[in-house]
C-alpha cells in the first residue's frame, strides 16, 4: 500500500524531531481501519478516553493560522483563547485556510508536518494523561505521544483553552 504523503510529511517530521511516545519509542504514524472524523470515533477505534486524544484545530486569528490541540473531552472558548493572545477575531478556520497553512485536510490535520511553523498551543488538560494520541496528517492516521513530547515537537505553548 502507498502510503500517502501527508502521512510521510509527519512521520519525517517525528523522526526528524526524534519523538517519543509513551514508552519511549520513536513515535510511529499508525494507519486506522477506518477513518475518523471525530475524537469520540478516534477513541473508540483506539480503545481509549476520550481526553487523551489530541485535538488538532485550526483558527483565522485575525488572519494567521493558529493550532490549538485540545483534548478531545473540550471544545474551545474562542472568546477566552482571543483575549488571552490579544487577538481581535479567533474564528473556525475554512478547509480551504486549513489545507493552505498545514497542507492536510480537515479530520487530519496533524500537530507537525506542515509547509511552515503554525503558532500552537497545547491545552493543559492533555497534562493528565500518560500518553495521548493526535493526527498524523489524514482522518485515519494516529501516533502515540505525551504531552511533554507535544509541547517540545510543536514549539506550542502549554494553555488553559477550554
Amino acid at each position: 500500500m502507498q502510503t500517502h504523503p501527508n502521512v510521510r510529511a509527519v512521520q519525517d517530521a517525528l523522526n526528524t524531531a526524534d519523538a517519543r511516545d509513551g514508552s519511549g519509542a520513536s513515535c510511529r504514524v499508525r494507519l486506522l481501519p477506518d477513518a475518523v472524523h471525530t475524537a469520540a470515533a478516534a477513541a473508540a477505534a483506539l480503545g481509549i478516553e476520550v481526553g487523551q486524544i489530541a485535538n488538532s484545530l485550526i483558527f483565522d486569528a485575525d488572519g494567521e493560522p493558529l493550532l490549538v490541540l485540545t483534548s478531545g473531552a473540550h471544545r474551545v472558548d474562542t472568546a477566552k483563547v482571543a483575549a488571552d493572545l490579544g487577538v481581535d477575531a479567533l474564528r473556525r478556520a475554512t478547509p480551504e485556510f486549513v489545507r493552505e497553512h498545514t497542507g492536510q485536510p480537515i479530520g487530519g490535520v496533524a500537530p507537525l508536518g506542515h509547509p511552515k511553523p503554525v503558532r500552537t498551543l497545547v491545552d493543559v488538560a492533555l497534562q493528565q494523561y500518560p500518553e495521548i494520541w493526535a493526527a498524523g496528517g489524514v482522518p485515519r492516521a494516529v501516533f502515540p505521544t505525551t504531552n511533554a513530547e507535544l509541547l517540545r515537537i510543536t514549539a506550542g505553548t502549554a494553555a488553559e483553552v477550554a
